[in-house]
């Protein structure tokens, strides 16, 4: 199992940078961040900066969409970051929940998702694709590889990432809900005639190493008001009593008033108070090492290729380096 390191890009960049480096140093393969314009600083250009500070580290969003960057402008812009570090770079994609509705947008068309993936990877890797009705390839791209990996949690969405995806986030770590994502995921690849090992599978979720639960169900709480937003819109599509969504994901958010993104992401988000305790113990990796080990390998058992940590939290640097001594060299 690789393990991945989340962060936002607050200012200052250099912070960002010098987390990346120390989670290089301890052993994460995959520097992700989040990417939404308004709230963040723009995340491509302090990719930059990674890259040329690290030497193993592939670094992409968790996640862009199809709907604030031109395709082949995100095309271009992965495919320079790879022709200048050596094809270090991951595109982590979704419909677009903070960076479309913080600007005033609905979230991207599934539609519209699975036809970026196409032409984002078609161009990034130097091959001809149509964009808008119009014939394009960048002709500078040489040995160009671009892993797009979809974000879903609905049946729509966790189809089409097994149709189209090379590799499938999903941001919670309840191994009962993995279990079930991964199999509609591996499900929909076989159908659409691929292999089921085609998809990686990413679990992304915050991880708090420690003793004194609540002060790290506090510290995580906010993710599962995140979490809340893409509950809601299935919850709004398909009906809280649909059997398409499990109630294991919907039931929680029956308290949930609103959410109010300037807190997005953020430890101590009031808008996440409706978040019980067991959702946080479910969704997140709370505890000592040990606690954290064994959730880790029941995610591996039900295929997980990766395990991501978010680290909106009051101890970034202590997590990267807990993972880096007591947790990643058990699954290397």
């Amino acid at each position: 199992m690789d393990f991945g390191l989340v962060l936002q890009t607050d200012p200052p960049a250099s912070a960002v940078v010098g987390l990346m480096r120390r989670a290089e140093r301890s052993g994460f393969r995959h520097g992700w961040t989040f990417d939404s314009a308004v709230l963040w600083q723009e995340p491509f250009v302090i990719y930059s900066r990674i890259l040329e500070h690290t030497t193993r580290l592939t670094v992409g969003p968790m996640v862009t969409n199809p709907g604030t960057r031109t395709w082949e402008v995100t095309a271009s812009t992965f495919a320079t970051l790879n022709d200048m570090y050596g094809n270090r770079t991951i595109c982590g994609i979704g419909r677009g929940d903070s960076a479309m509705r913080v600007a005033g947008r609905e979230p991207n068309t599934l539609a519209r998702l699975g036809e970026a993936i196409d032409v984002i990877r078609d161009l990034a890797e130097g091959r001809e694709a149509d964009v808008d009705g119009q014939r394009l390839r960048l002709p500078w791209v040489r040995d160009g590889k671009l892993p797009v990996w979809m974000a879903a949690y609905g049946p729509k969405a966790l189809a089409l990432a097994g149709r189209k995806a090379d590799g499938f986030i999903l941001q919670l770590a309840d191994p009962y809900l993995t279990a079930y994502m991964v199999k509609a995921v591996r499900d929909a690849a076989t159908a659409a005639g691929r292999r089921a090992s085609d998809v990686k599978i990413c679990v992304a979720a915050p991880a708090y190493v420690g003793d004194d639960l609540a002060h790290a169900r506090e510290q995580c709480r906010w993710f599962g008001g995140m979490v809340g937003n893409h509950v809601a819109d299935l919850v709004a599509r398909y009906g809280a009593e649909s059997s398409a969504v499990p109630q294991a994901l919907t039931s929680y958010i029956k308290a949930r008033q609103g959410y109010d993104y300037s807190h997005h992401g953020r430890a101590g988000n009031p808008d996440a108070a409706f978040v019980p305790d067991e959702i946080v113990d479910r969704f997140c990796l709370l505890g000592p090492v040990e606690s954290h080990l064994e959730r880790l390998r029941e995610l591996r058992e039900l295929g997980v290729d990766q395990f991501a940590v978010y680290a909106m939290h009051d101890a970034r640097e202590d997590v990267i380096d807990a993972y880096g001594s007591s947790v990643i060299p058990e699954f290397s």
